[in-house]
């Protein structure tokens, strides 16, 4: 199973396309989730510029402007879409993946900077996951760090920490480590 997670920060810009046809014929995802694509309406024909084959499906939340937007690919031969789910900070699909008995929701969050939008961030995310009682795997750019170590020449609230790892706790997910801790992308599963 090979999903990826990137923070494109503008789709559009320069050398990123070729760059991201780079990674998905390298790596073959089954799902790949962009954060911060600053553009709306993802149209075809810009993801078949990007993607290994022609054979993909697609959610996607349009930017507001200039500033974020994300995009959730994925291979139907590999994944069987059910349902689209969306919120204010992220988009997830529901279905199965070939050779797993059981439903799984895939979320791509782009997280909010302030911390009154955080708050209902972390309500938003543990609603999902307690309306839908099946394995989630939910990745993206949450715009928060668990420690002071991970947050590099930027300020750093122990509190909104706090608030994360009190999101992760209580909701039973587990953090993967991801090796290089100095990535704005995490991944989390129940």
């Amino acid at each position: 199973m090979s999903c990826i997670s990137l923070n494109i920060r503008g789709v559009g810009q320069s050398g990123k396309i070729k760059w991201l046809k780079k990674i998905c014929i390298e790596e073959n995802p089954i799902i790949l989730g962009l954060q911060e694509t600053k553009c709306a309406q993802s149209p075809d024909s810009l993801i078949e510029s990007f993607w290994y084959n022609s054979n993909f499906q697609f959610v996607q939340k349009d930017a507001i402007g200039a500033s974020g937007g994300l995009l959730l690919i994925w291979d139907p031969t590999t994944f069987s879409f059910e349902q689209a789910l969306e919120g204010e900070f992220f988009i997830a699909i529901k279905g199965t993946w070939a050779g797993y008995n059981s439903d799984i929701v895939i979320v791509n969050v782009y997280g909010p900077h302030s911390h009154q939008k955080k708050i209902k961030f972390w309500a938003e995310l543990t609603n999902l996951i307690n309306y839908i009682n099946v394995p989630h795997i939910i990745f993206g750019d949450f715009n928060e760090v668990r420690s002071k170590s991970e947050r590099l020449n930027c300020n750093f609230k122990q509190t909104w920490a706090d608030n994360f790892n009190n999101f992760i706790n209580n909701s039973n997910l587990i953090d993967l480590p991801l090796g290089e801790r100095s990535s704005p992308v995490s991944v989390l599963i129940k």
